[in-house]
């Protein structure tokens, strides 16, 4: 019989959490369509265009746990989310300007500019509520919930490779700087990893909270499923 009550220890939780990456959407049929040279300059736009809500997210969803962490030193280490993705000020180098920035260079490289893409007026409705539901889960949730909701960090950096790999040859039309966003998110995302998951672990540590944290990471999951979903219906050809 199945013990469903005794904890996991740290190493059998974290290949339960690492488990995840089935669900994840490299995966997406539409992933998968993209990185194989299959999508047609408008999907990559609309994918590009949509996508970049998220990214519009990201520091709200980060800010928003930073609202609620009553840790120092938790806090010390997730305000550089923040500034990864808004920038340094007034940066001068690639390296301060932040995701934002590096995905408007994206949005350029595809023939988007940069006016029309903050203006996020492409941004599909069950894009915009997924990523505002990701958002609301973090404002809402206790903050060690929603850092481990951040943990499909676990499975970013193949997604990168792979359009770092496929990219140049499939849509060479796509200007090679517009994918720096790629490159640099592989480090970064392994730098969060390593944090998220050591909060993770040390904070859900009975067999309830563990089940608990499997199903918010499956939320996130859902939340970056539903968005290609919403992206390939919008953009069929």
């Amino acid at each position: 019989m199945t013990d469903t009550t005794t904890a996991w220890t740290r190493t059998e939780f974290e290949a339960q959490l690492r488990a995840k990456s089935a669900a994840y959407h490299i995966h997406h049929p539409f992933n998968v369509k993209m990185n194989s040279g299959g999508c047609s300059k408008e999907q990559i736009r609309g994918w590009v265009m949509n996508r970049f809500y998220y990214q519009w997210c990201i520091p709200l969803k980060d800010a928003a746990i930073l609202s609620n962490c009553d840790d120092r030193e938790t806090r010390r280490k997730w305000i550089a989310r923040i500034l990864d993705h808004d920038g340094f000020g007034e940066y001068k180098t690639d390296t301060e300007s932040g995701g934002m920035e590096a995905w408007t260079k994206l949005g350029e490289a595809v023939g988007i500019d940069r006016k029309e893409l903050w203006s996020l007026k492409h941004v599909q409705p069950a894009v915009k509520f997924a990523c505002d539901a990701y958002v609301n889960f973090a404002k809402q949730r206790p903050w060690q919930e929603a850092v481990c909701s951040s943990l499909t960090e676990m499975f970013a950096p193949q997604i990168h490779k792979d359009r770092l790999a496929t990219w140049p040859e499939h849509y060479p039309w796509i200007h090679a700087d517009g994918l720096t966003y790629f490159r640099k998110r592989i480090p970064l995302a392994q730098r969060d990893v390593d944090h998220g998951l050591e909060v993770t672990l040390d904070f859900f540590t009975t067999r309830a909270q563990q089940e608990r944290a499997l199903e918010i990471l499956q939320f996130k999951l859902d939340i970056l499923w539903t968005m290609l979903d919403a992206i390939e219906k919008a953009y069929p050809a």
